[in-house]
């Protein structure tokens, strides 16, 4: 490790020259990188409604699919329009009225499910079939093309639509996220450290790694929408104390050895064994998330433990290099810092530890209380601005035509058709269905089988399948909608074993299920694995269930605000939080608790060590903290997305918090504890040990 140390000091040039040359095709994989924003494509395939979400794209070319409402229009005019849209590249169909019927049949004489699917007081419903998928580039180049040739009389619905406008918010606030963090992480690193210049080459060799992860994603040809939103964010935010780390030493060093390239050589090896543990800590708190049963977890963790292990590559390589090439500018422009020596903070925490306690296990009862009775969502539409184009019209469907949830119900054709209509009946007769659809309910008993346009009957039977639209006035991830999908399943599986019950609001059903599971197997997962290094690394069985107990209650605290300031969170949060909020800042402390231990071997007492150990550790923690914080604070305040907005909200808060009750509280427990961690560590403090015996 010394002949590593040496030769990145000593060639510094060339590391940077390689460096900055991979950043090159960090750029292109970066540009090539597909992103996903369909939650619900993370479903196991095994389920039997993502399996009948691919009979419907396979069998009925159901890829994506939109409901346009037009007001106060002729149905003349109405039908020209129809056909007009029915040019646009990427649409294959629009089934409206005048697909089985002239328009100049009065509406009073259409069949009551006809007259029910298609028209309202004022209005009129469309529904468009697209070529390609719903994220694909062939629909949203059509649906821009549809849009612009609406006015402000028509509404266009659909996931479709919905993925689009996300996919267009996402893109446009992506990079002010990332530039909001890097002045927020600048203005607080320049006044927690002592160089003007130092902040500016930490930031840009975290942003090689940052380069390098993003561009690295290509190997996994997608990432979800949330991943590439908060990736940079989050490994500026759990990697800057690498760099502080390695700052720190680097100054220490510099004092004892004149040669600047021996004492960053020196401070590499010594950084590199001290930051080891702690990176590991956090790509096991990130690792943990990928196991989740729902996918997205894979994609989130492998993606931010890809950058935490980046991250450590480009703290030992890019920035000891950036350092040495600019130590000049960094000496020229030093100042003083805002941050104060913490001497008071470390007199009344160890005056006071055993209150500090306290606090902590009164506190424990309303932050266990608080994150447990979170109320949870699911919806994508509950995530997104209110004024967003596509959530304008999904609302106006489900109020005008009381079209809240669509489920799909897709069955084998050997079902007869007098038995489909028995089916109907059934289904139609469970609470809160507005109405179901096919053709033979749509054209009514008055219009003869060999009248129906193939294409039209096409779309409800197919090479074997037969298809049932089914309308719900229930809004899909409510209790009131999961005993309706399970009524309708026990209907249509009586007629067929093989039948499956798909679409949105099954599908948010089968995701909250998973969710839960995830939530209990990521928390096992991530602690078991965190407990495990703090234990290796310390050789205590003891240590790990300290440091834990303290990060956990931060992030009981953290869950548990929302709670109690009457606000609900994205499911997604309840999963992830607690192992980014773990894996980050159990870092914080384990460097505590190593000066701790530092100390003790120097011949102080535990109350007189740990007074040091917070003196000499607040500063790097604070500024830690606070960076993390700083990066994060950004996006939760400029983010139109509800569910990036509180995942960087709960991830910023969570920094803080964690800060705090690492501060305030394990100093305490571990002065309490010193004995038994004697006791049950491997080379702790020998005097307690002959002591006891």
């Amino acid at each position: 490790m010394n002949k590593f140390g040496n030769f990145i000091a000593k060639h510094k040039k060339l590391v940077l020259f390689i460096a900055t040359l991979l950043l090159f095709p960090a750029i292109y994989g970066n540009a090539m990188t597909k992103i996903n924003y369909e939650i619900l494509t993370y479903l196991p395939e095994e389920l039997e409604s993502v399996q009948g979400q691919n009979i419907l794209s396979d069998v009925f070319s159901d890829t994506a699919n939109g409901m346009l409402i037009i007001e106060d229009m002729e149905d003349k005019e109405v039908a020209k329009t129809k056909e007009k849209l029915k040019e646009v590249d990427g649409v294959r169909d629009i089934l409206w009225v005048d697909d089985f019927v002239d328009i100049s049949v009065p509406k009073n004489m259409l069949p009551k499910s006809a007259r029910d699917l298609f028209y309202r007081e004022n209005s009129t419903l469309l529904l468009i079939d697209f070529e390609g998928e719903s994220s694909s580039m062939s629909t949203r180049e059509a649906i821009d093309d549809i849009r612009a040739q609406l006015d402000e009389r028509s509404f266009l619905s659909g996931m479709a639509m919905v993925l689009k406008d996300t996919r267009d918010l996402s893109d446009k606030q992506t990079p002010i996220y990332v530039g909001i963090a890097v002045i927020l992480a600048t203005i607080i690193l320049m006044l927690t450290l002592e160089s003007t210049i130092v902040p500016f080459i930490i930031l840009v060799s975290i942003g090689y790694s940052v380069l390098y992860n993003m561009g690295t994603n290509i190997f996994f040809g997608e990432i979800s929408y949330i991943t590439q939103s908060l990736a940079a964010v989050l490994q500026l935010g759990v990697t800057l104390d690498y760099s502080i780390f390695l700052l720190h030493r680097y100054e220490e060093e510099s004092k004892k050895e004149e040669d600047k390239e021996l004492a960053m050589g020196t401070a590499i090896v010594k950084t590199a064994s001290s930051i080891f543990g702690s990176s590991l800590t956090t790509v096991a708190g990130f690792l943990a998330i990928s196991f989740m049963e729902l996918t997205i977890g894979k994609d989130i963790g492998f993606v931010m433990a890809k950058g935490v292990v980046l991250g450590f590559i480009s703290v030992l390589t890019v920035l000891p290099a950036m350092i040495l090439v600019f130590d000049n500018y960094i000496n020229k422009f030093n100042h003083g810092t805002l941050l104060p020596e913490f001497n008071h903070l470390a007199n009344f925490v160890t005056k006071h530890y055993r209150a500090l306690i306290a606090f902590g296990i009164i506190l424990f009862i309303p932050a266990f209380y608080g994150q447990k009775n979170n109320e949870v969502y699911y919806n994508l539409d509950e995530s997104l601005p209110k004024d967003m184009e596509s959530i304008v019209a999904i609302n106006k469907l489900k109020d005008d035509y009381d079209m809240m949830t669509t489920h799909m119900v897709v069955f084998s054709d050997d079902v007869q058709n007098y038995e489909v209509l028995e089916m109907i009946d059934e289904v139609e007769a469970v609470d809160g269905i507005e109405n179901v659809l096919t053709y033979q309910k749509i054209i009514g008993p008055r219009i003869p089988a060999n009248f129906i346009p193939e294409a039209f009957k096409e779309k409800f039977e197919k090479n074997g399948y037969k298809q049932l639209l089914v309308n719900s006035e229930y809004k899909s991830a409510t209790d009131e909608s999961t005993s309706q999908i399970e009524e309708i399943e026990a209907v249509v599986k009586s007629y067929d074993q093989e039948a499956m019950v798909t679409g949105e609001g099954v599908l948010t059903k089968d995701l909250i299920e998973i969710a839960d599971r995830d939530f209990d197997r990521v928390n096992v997962i991530s602690y078991a694995a965190v407990f495990v290094i703090i234990m290796i690394v310390f050789k205590s069985i003891s240590i790990p269930f300290f440091l834990i107990l303290i990060i956990m209650l931060a992030i009981f605290v953290n869950m548990s605000v929302p709670f109690y300031l009457g606000q609900s969170i994205p499911f997604i949060a309840g999963i992830v939080i607690g192992s980014i909020q773990l894996g980050a800042t159990v870092d914080y402390a384990i460097l505590l608790t190593t000066r701790f231990k530092e100390e003790l071997e120097n011949g102080f007492e535990a109350a007189a060590a740990m007074k040091i150990s917070i003196q000499e550790s607040a500063k790097s923690i604070v500024t830690s903290g606070l960076a993390f914080f700083g990066s994060t604070i950004g996006v939760a305040v400029i983010s139109e997305m509800e569910i990036v907005k509180s995942l960087s909200l709960m991830i910023a808060r969570g920094a803080l918090i964690s800060t705090a009750l690492i501060l305030l509280v394990l100093p305490g427990v571990l002065i309490a504890g010193e004995r038994v961690i004697a006791r049950t560590t491997m080379n702790w403090n020998k005097e307690i040990i002959e002591e006891n015996n």
